[in-house]
């Protein structure tokens, strides 16, 4: 396997540029350096796709370490032109415990800290993998575009969805994804993260890159640009936390209320973007 490692920095603000061309000197050939001024993981991502030159794209971040063999797990599957991408594991590291207050059983409780752990087999999966341990074919990128840029993390917020969103993109158009559970990165777990105001501010990011990325604004009944069917969801999840008696289960109900809060504040967001865009545009007339 020939490989090449594209570093993106995007305006980081320590010594990733010294550290990563001491590699690129060390190893000629193998490490290269790009700088992309425009701030938004997106705009890195895209800029390192249009620097990448082999046949297969890896993508992992910058907190994590990877398996030794994860770069031939990850791109090995891809040999076969019947497989479009391929997803990995993602584990905390060894010192990890899940806190009391998490319910680890419920779908997603531990996406807030970037983990992805399916309990299936290697084989297709009808899921999109998670942007710190995937994979896909050069050709996809060319034929279905790169990664949205008014989502993945920004200076204005913790907007989310473009690792998951290029994913569903693939797997709508009928492209299929292999999942390796041999390809494993150990992803960081700082304490901050472990905390309830934590998974609460994920959650509610979450629910405003969901409404950016599906765009239900405006469907059905709706109050100021937010479905009315949002506001309901909103009562019952409330109404669940509060009678929920379990300390994990009630959390879970919590961050499901955090989520469609965020629904909504982005829906409304996009209500008064519109109608200042109105305002602002008039209608000629004739």
């Amino acid at each position: 396997m020939h490989w090449h490692v594209l570093v993106i920095d995007n305006n980081s603000k320590d010594q990733t540029r010294e550290v990563v061309e001491g590699f690129c000197r060390r190893f000629p050939g193998r490490f290269s350096y790009v700088f992309e001024r425009k701030q938004g993981k997106s705009y890195a991502l895209n800029t390192g796709i249009a620097h990448a030159t082999g046949d297969v794209i890896a993508f992992t971040d910058d907190d994590v370490q990877v398996d030794r063999h994860w770069l031939h797990n990850i791109t090995a599957p891809l040999a076969s032109v019947q497989w479009s991408g391929c997803a990995g594991r993602i584990l905390p590291e060894a010192a990890f415990s899940a806190p009391p207050w998490l319910d680890t059983k419920a779908r997603y409780s531990l996406a807030p800290l970037a983990l992805f752990d399916p309990s299936i087999s290697a084989g297709m999966i009808e899921e999109p993998p998670f942007g710190a341990n995937m994979a896909y074919r050069r050709e996809m990128f060319s034929k279905y575009g790169g990664f949205r840029c008014d989502l993945g993390p920004q200076p204005d917020g913790e907007i989310k969805n473009e690792d998951v969103e290029f994913g569903a993109r693939l797997l709508a158009a009928g492209e299929q994804i292999w999942y390796e559970r041999a390809a494993i990165v150990y992803h960081e777990v700082p304490a901050h993260r472990v905390r309830k105001s934590y998974f609460l501010s994920w959650w509610y990011g979450k629910g405003r890159s969901d409404t950016r990325e599906l765009n239900p604004c405006g469907e059905g009944l709706c109050v100021v640009g937010v479905p009315l069917v949002l506001l309901s969801k909103v009562a019952v999840w409330t109404l669940r936390w509060l009678l929920a008696f379990h300390p994990a289960r009630r959390f879970t109900c919590k961050t499901k209320v955090w989520g469609f809060a965020g629904n909504i504040a982005e829906c409304f967001a996009q209500s008064r973007k519109a109608a200042r865009l109105r305002i602002s545009q008039p209608e000629s007339t004739s």
